[in-house]
Protein backbone atom coordinates (compact mmCIF):
# COMPACT_ATOMS: atom_id res chain seq x y z
CA UNK A 1 0.00 0.00 0.00
CA UNK A 2 2.64 2.69 0.60
CA UNK A 3 4.12 1.68 -2.85
CA UNK A 4 0.65 2.35 -4.11
CA UNK A 5 0.81 5.57 -2.28
CA UNK A 6 3.82 6.91 -3.44
CA UNK A 7 3.23 6.23 -6.80
CA UNK A 8 0.00 8.06 -6.77
CA UNK A 9 1.96 11.14 -4.88
CA UNK A 10 4.58 10.69 -7.94
CA UNK A 11 1.76 10.86 -10.26
CA UNK A 12 -0.21 14.15 -8.98
CA UNK A 13 2.89 16.19 -7.96
CA UNK A 14 5.24 15.41 -11.11
CA UNK A 15 5.84 19.26 -11.49
CA UNK A 16 7.30 18.97 -7.80
CA UNK A 17 9.09 15.54 -7.99
CA UNK A 18 10.83 16.52 -11.53
CA UNK A 19 11.74 19.77 -9.72
CA UNK A 20 13.78 17.88 -6.71
CA UNK A 21 14.66 15.27 -9.08
CA UNK A 22 16.17 18.23 -11.54
CA UNK A 23 18.04 19.57 -8.43
CA UNK A 24 19.31 15.92 -7.93
CA UNK A 25 20.54 14.33 -11.17
CA UNK A 26 20.79 17.66 -13.24
CA UNK A 27 21.50 16.71 -16.65
CA UNK A 28 21.34 13.35 -15.70
CA UNK A 29 17.57 14.17 -15.93
CA UNK A 30 17.98 13.56 -19.77
CA UNK A 31 18.66 10.04 -19.28
CA UNK A 32 15.74 9.31 -16.82
CA UNK A 33 12.85 11.13 -19.09
CA UNK A 34 14.61 8.86 -22.12
CA UNK A 35 13.85 5.70 -20.26
CA UNK A 36 10.88 6.32 -18.75
CA UNK A 37 9.22 7.16 -22.36
CA UNK A 38 11.03 4.37 -23.72
CA UNK A 39 9.97 1.71 -21.25
CA UNK A 40 6.31 2.74 -21.18
CA UNK A 41 6.11 2.47 -25.07
CA UNK A 42 8.92 0.32 -25.31
CA UNK A 43 8.10 -2.64 -22.58
CA UNK A 44 4.63 -4.48 -22.70
CA UNK A 45 5.21 -5.51 -18.90
CA UNK A 46 5.82 -1.06 -17.96
CA UNK A 47 1.86 0.02 -19.09
CA UNK A 48 2.17 1.76 -15.58
CA UNK A 49 4.69 4.42 -16.28
CA UNK A 50 3.43 7.85 -16.51
CA UNK A 51 3.52 9.03 -20.44
CA UNK A 52 0.98 11.95 -20.96
CA UNK A 53 1.29 13.69 -17.71
CA UNK A 54 4.76 13.42 -17.54
CA UNK A 55 5.07 14.89 -21.07
CA UNK A 56 2.89 17.86 -20.03
CA UNK A 57 4.50 18.16 -16.47
CA UNK A 58 8.19 18.27 -18.61
CA UNK A 59 6.90 20.66 -20.73
CA UNK A 60 6.30 23.09 -17.90
CA UNK A 61 9.23 22.21 -16.04
CA UNK A 62 11.47 23.49 -19.13
CA UNK A 63 9.18 26.33 -19.55
CA UNK A 64 10.78 28.01 -15.67
CA UNK A 65 13.45 30.40 -15.82
CA UNK A 66 16.68 29.09 -15.31
CA UNK A 67 15.21 25.56 -16.00
CA UNK A 68 17.77 22.49 -15.89
CA UNK A 69 15.77 21.33 -19.53
CA UNK A 70 15.99 22.37 -23.03
CA UNK A 71 12.86 22.30 -24.99
CA UNK A 72 14.63 21.46 -27.45
CA UNK A 73 17.03 18.80 -26.58
CA UNK A 74 14.15 17.35 -24.21
CA UNK A 75 11.57 17.08 -26.98
CA UNK A 76 14.48 15.35 -29.84
CA UNK A 77 15.09 13.55 -26.78
CA UNK A 78 11.85 12.17 -26.39
CA UNK A 79 10.58 11.72 -29.78
CA UNK A 80 13.48 9.48 -30.18
CA UNK A 81 12.52 7.27 -27.19
CA UNK A 82 9.09 7.06 -28.09
CA UNK A 83 9.69 6.13 -31.36
CA UNK A 84 12.18 3.46 -30.41
CA UNK A 85 10.38 1.81 -27.89
CA UNK A 86 7.43 1.52 -30.05
CA UNK A 87 9.67 0.04 -32.84
CA UNK A 88 11.37 -2.46 -30.28
CA UNK A 89 7.58 -2.91 -28.97
CA UNK A 90 6.92 -4.42 -32.49
CA UNK A 91 9.90 -6.46 -33.01
CA UNK A 92 9.03 -8.09 -29.48
CA UNK A 93 5.68 -9.09 -31.00
CA UNK A 94 7.04 -9.79 -34.44
CA UNK A 95 9.66 -11.96 -33.01
CA UNK A 96 7.65 -13.88 -30.08
CA UNK A 97 4.01 -13.60 -31.80
CA UNK A 98 4.51 -16.68 -34.03
CA UNK A 99 5.75 -18.99 -31.65
CA UNK A 100 2.97 -18.15 -29.05
CA UNK A 101 0.20 -18.23 -31.18
CA UNK A 102 0.25 -21.85 -32.56
CA UNK A 103 -3.31 -23.02 -30.51
CA UNK A 104 -6.24 -22.97 -33.33
CA UNK A 105 -8.81 -23.28 -30.28
CA UNK A 106 -6.36 -21.78 -27.34
CA UNK A 107 -8.97 -19.57 -24.89
CA UNK A 108 -6.53 -16.91 -25.01
CA UNK A 109 -3.90 -17.22 -27.21
CA UNK A 110 -5.67 -18.18 -30.17
CA UNK A 111 -4.23 -17.75 -33.12
CA UNK A 112 -7.30 -17.49 -34.78
CA UNK A 113 -7.39 -13.74 -32.84
CA UNK A 114 -3.77 -13.94 -34.57
CA UNK A 115 -5.38 -13.56 -37.97
CA UNK A 116 -7.79 -11.35 -36.98
CA UNK A 117 -5.33 -8.74 -35.85
CA UNK A 118 -3.29 -8.94 -38.63
CA UNK A 119 -6.79 -8.60 -41.13
CA UNK A 120 -7.15 -5.92 -38.80
CA UNK A 121 -4.04 -4.08 -38.30
CA UNK A 122 -3.93 -4.24 -42.56
CA UNK A 123 -7.28 -2.13 -42.97
CA UNK A 124 -6.81 0.10 -40.08
CA UNK A 125 -2.80 0.09 -39.06
CA UNK A 126 -1.92 3.63 -39.49
CA UNK A 127 -4.85 5.36 -38.04
CA UNK A 128 -4.49 2.53 -35.26
CA UNK A 129 -0.81 3.24 -34.60
CA UNK A 130 -1.16 7.14 -34.54
CA UNK A 131 -4.15 7.33 -32.19
CA UNK A 132 -3.40 4.32 -29.68
CA UNK A 133 -0.45 6.79 -28.87
CA UNK A 134 -3.17 9.50 -26.93
CA UNK A 135 -4.57 6.83 -25.19
CA UNK A 136 -3.10 5.04 -21.99
CA UNK A 137 -2.05 1.56 -21.77
CA UNK A 138 -3.27 0.99 -25.41
CA UNK A 139 -0.04 2.88 -26.60
CA UNK A 140 1.78 0.32 -24.84
CA UNK A 141 0.23 -3.00 -26.47
CA UNK A 142 -0.53 -1.58 -30.22
CA UNK A 143 2.75 -1.99 -31.32
CA UNK A 144 2.97 -5.02 -29.63
CA UNK A 145 -0.11 -6.26 -31.57
CA UNK A 146 1.10 -4.99 -34.77
CA UNK A 147 4.19 -6.64 -34.44
CA UNK A 148 2.25 -10.11 -33.89
CA UNK A 149 -0.34 -9.73 -36.53
CA UNK A 150 2.87 -9.19 -39.11
CA UNK A 151 1.83 -5.59 -40.00
CA UNK A 152 4.56 -4.39 -42.93
CA UNK A 153 7.07 -2.62 -41.42
CA UNK A 154 7.82 -0.04 -43.54
CA UNK A 155 3.94 1.05 -42.98
CA UNK A 156 4.73 0.50 -39.51
CA UNK A 157 7.37 2.48 -39.40
CA UNK A 158 6.10 5.96 -41.11
CA UNK A 159 2.64 5.85 -38.58
CA UNK A 160 4.96 5.31 -35.83
CA UNK A 161 7.18 8.23 -36.50
CA UNK A 162 4.45 10.37 -37.24
CA UNK A 163 2.39 9.15 -34.17
CA UNK A 164 5.48 9.39 -31.56
CA UNK A 165 6.45 13.02 -32.91
CA UNK A 166 3.09 14.07 -32.51
CA UNK A 167 2.59 12.75 -29.42
CA UNK A 168 5.62 14.13 -27.69
CA UNK A 169 5.21 17.28 -28.95
CA UNK A 170 1.72 17.46 -28.71
CA UNK A 171 1.83 16.67 -24.59
CA UNK A 172 5.26 18.68 -24.03
CA UNK A 173 4.28 21.83 -26.05
CA UNK A 174 1.63 21.73 -24.16
CA UNK A 175 2.87 21.85 -21.10
CA UNK A 176 5.53 24.50 -21.97
CA UNK A 177 2.82 27.02 -22.66
CA UNK A 178 -0.09 26.34 -20.12
CA UNK A 179 2.26 24.98 -17.92
CA UNK A 180 3.23 28.69 -16.68
CA UNK A 181 -0.58 29.92 -16.46
CA UNK A 182 -0.70 30.85 -12.72
CA UNK A 183 -3.94 28.98 -12.28
CA UNK A 184 -2.55 25.94 -13.90
CA UNK A 185 0.61 26.29 -11.89
CA UNK A 186 -1.76 26.16 -8.72
CA UNK A 187 -4.05 23.64 -9.53
CA UNK A 188 -1.38 21.44 -11.59
CA UNK A 189 -2.36 17.97 -10.03
CA UNK A 190 -6.11 18.46 -11.04
CA UNK A 191 -4.46 18.93 -14.79
CA UNK A 192 -2.86 15.92 -14.29
CA UNK A 193 -6.03 14.06 -13.15
CA UNK A 194 -7.76 15.75 -15.63
CA UNK A 195 -5.37 14.65 -18.83
CA UNK A 196 -5.42 11.31 -17.29
CA UNK A 197 -9.08 11.03 -17.36
CA UNK A 198 -9.57 12.74 -20.72
CA UNK A 199 -6.85 10.50 -22.43
CA UNK A 200 -8.85 7.60 -20.70
CA UNK A 201 -12.08 8.57 -22.30
CA UNK A 202 -11.77 7.02 -25.68
CA UNK A 203 -11.58 3.16 -24.85
CA UNK A 204 -14.44 3.28 -22.05
CA UNK A 205 -16.73 5.41 -24.34
CA UNK A 206 -15.43 2.43 -27.04
CA UNK A 207 -16.11 -0.63 -24.60
CA UNK A 208 -19.84 1.53 -23.42
CA UNK A 209 -20.74 1.47 -26.88
CA UNK A 210 -19.48 -1.77 -27.92
CA UNK A 211 -21.11 -3.57 -24.66
CA UNK A 212 -24.78 -1.61 -25.95
CA UNK A 213 -24.38 -3.34 -29.79
CA UNK A 214 -23.69 -6.80 -27.92
CA UNK A 215 -26.62 -6.47 -26.01
CA UNK A 216 -28.83 -5.36 -28.71
CA UNK A 217 -27.41 -8.47 -31.18
CA UNK A 218 -28.27 -10.88 -28.06
CA UNK A 219 -32.02 -9.28 -27.33
CA UNK A 220 -34.21 -12.29 -28.41
CA UNK A 221 -36.89 -11.37 -30.73
CA UNK A 222 -40.00 -9.89 -29.11
CA UNK A 223 -38.50 -9.36 -25.68
CA UNK A 224 -39.67 -6.23 -24.60
CA UNK A 225 -42.76 -5.98 -26.80
CA UNK A 226 -46.13 -5.61 -24.79
CA UNK A 227 -47.73 -8.82 -23.34
CA UNK A 228 -50.92 -10.18 -25.60
CA UNK A 229 -52.72 -10.66 -22.43
CA UNK A 230 -52.20 -6.95 -21.05
CA UNK A 231 -55.04 -5.48 -22.77
CA UNK A 232 -53.53 -3.09 -25.38
CA UNK A 233 -53.65 -3.64 -29.31
CA UNK A 234 -50.04 -4.41 -30.14
CA UNK A 235 -51.13 -4.46 -33.71
CA UNK A 236 -53.00 -1.23 -34.43
CA UNK A 237 -53.40 -2.35 -38.48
Amino acid sequence: MELIRNLIDVFLHLDAHLNQWAGTLGHSLYVVLFLIVFCETGLVVTPFLPGDSLLFAVGALASGEGSPLDLTVVAVLLCIAAIAGDSVNYAIGHRIGPRVFTRENARFLNRKHLLKTQEFYEKYGGKTIILARFIPIIRTFAPFVAGIGKMRYGRFVFFNITGGILWVLSFLLGGYYFGKIPVVQRNFHIVIVAIIVLSCLPPVVEYLRSRGQTAKATTPPGRGLVPSDSGIDQDPS
